[in-house]
């Protein structure tokens, strides 16, 4: 889910003007090497339409892992810091235009980008989300919800902590392309990001993915890794964000032409990276930014956690009751009567 881009915007595009386009191309196995990186589900712990966040995030992952040579452990990149600080979009969608921007005046301004995600799991929440987990954490931007660490017990005085040094991932450029033509020549640098309708989605299991009916609503977003053809048909190879239970090990191929997925792509190119860190101890006191306090439960949701507690006592107490009344008066009917043996009157 994310919000559809209401502008039209020109083409930005890196690869060479006399670069081959082959009939076929996949960043997850590209001469025998896989650039690809983890596949993610946007759906737990719980329900977040944050498809924007994984496409982008994914998409650029890849173009690290790509300048890397496909060598080293594997970068994934935080979607809960964007979801947080990205003021790109929420768990009720976003951009997926909006995102690189932020990263972009991010990296500019403060030398700095993404957190990794070791440093900032995904949560599925948003500030603006009231069901499951989230109203009782605080999502606010601020230094323990970019990257942070929690030490030993809280019954041992542990505590977590926001930090001031941690890896992060930043962008030199990025762009947007649209049509078969532009988004061959851009897959040429790495995976891309796009907007579709997700109508032919749900049920999808193997095969070529093809739009039997007019798409009329882009609604979600994806990442593209390369395309392909069989038998005449070419189609885009596509990774999900619904985990690797769904379609082939999360993946779908989708029909040229197919749930407007031409309609807008966007891409981004790695700047810096850590791959030495600065580092902190286990506590990360030498890297304290701030500290959350033990009870982290925003005040406004602390009525309602404790009226709910406090309803839960009194249910348990009028049911102790209630089970004691009737003991008591069926006390007779449970308990053998003794009675008078008059068989000698």
């Amino acid at each position: 889910m994310f919000y559809p881009l209401l502008l039209n915007l020109i083409c930005t595009i890196n690869v060479e003007a006399n670069t081959t386009i082959p009939t076929k191309f996949n960043w997850c196995d590209h001469n025998g090497t896989n650039y690809c990186t983890m596949n993610r589900n946007q759906h737990i712990p719980q329900y977040c339409g944050s498809c924007w966040a994984h496409a982008t995030l994914s998409s650029l992952a890849d173009r690290i892992k790509i300048d890397r040579g496909g060598k080293g452990i594997d970068i994934n990149l935080s979607v809960q810091h964007v979801l947080n600080c990205g003021n790109a979009g929420s768990c009720k969608g976003g951009s997926i235009d909006d995102i690189y921007k932020w990263l972009k005046d991010l990296s500019d301004s403060t030398g700095s980008g993404v957190t990794y995600e070791s440093s900032n799991p995904y949560m599925a929440c948003s500030r603006d989300i009231d069901y499951g987990i989230c109203p009782l954490l605080s999502w606010e931007c601020v230094p323990e919800n970019i990257a942070r660490t929690c030490s030993t017990y809280p019954y041992n005085n542990g505590r977590c902590i926001g930090l001031t040094h941690y890896p992060n991932a930043t962008i030199s450029d990025y762009g947007y392309v649209s049509g078969v033509d532009a988004m061959k020549k851009e897959l040429m640098n790495g995976p891309i990001s796009c907007e579709l309708d997700d109508i032919g989605l749900f049920n999808y299991t193997r095969g070529i993915l093809e739009q039997r009916k007019n798409s009329t609503n882009i609604n979600h977003a994806i990442s593209v890794v390369g395309w392909g053809n069989e038998i005449n048909k070419s189609y885009w190879i596509v990774r999900n964000s619904w985990g690797e239970y769904w379609g082939n090990m999360g993946f779908v191929n989708i029909a040229f032409g197919s749930f407007m997925i031409e309609s807008h792509c966007s891409w981004a190119t790695p700047g810096t990276y850590t791959l030495n860190n600065y580092p902190c101890y286990e506590g990360g006191e030498n890297c304290l930014g701030s500290v959350q306090p033990k009870n982290p439960i925003k005040p406004n949701n602390l009525l309602k956690k404790n009226t709910g507690q406090a309803l839960y006592i009194i249910i348990i107490i009028l049911m102790t009751i209630s089970i004691v009344y009737l003991y008591r008066k069926n006390r007779d009917q449970l308990t053998p009567k003794r009675y008078k043996n008059y068989s000698s009157i």
